[in-house]
């Protein structure tokens, strides 16, 4: 039993951890769109940035989506 309290906590933890990933990306990728980005970075520096963004925003979501898509995968005993 502490084990899936530890779990639930940890899977709370990891979607929070997913939604900020998610929120930094829609801020990344809006500083692209106005253009923005050029009044605080070079071209190499943002390429950079928005690589490590867009990283952390995918292992965030597999992190937080994980154990999600193993309790769907579960059946229903008969």
């Amino acid at each position: 039993m502490p084990a899936e309290l530890n779990s639930d906590g940890f899977d709370r933890i990891a979607r929070k951890w997913r939604d900020l990933a998610e929120r930094r990306r829609a801020y990344f990728m809006e500083l692209y769109r106005s253009g923005r980005w050029q009044r605080y970075y070079s071209e190499d520096q943002f390429r950079s940035r928005i690589r490590d963004v867009m990283y952390a925003a995918k292992k965030w979501d597999e992190l937080a989506t994980r154990r999600q898509a193993a309790e769907d995968d579960v059946q229903p005993a008969a």
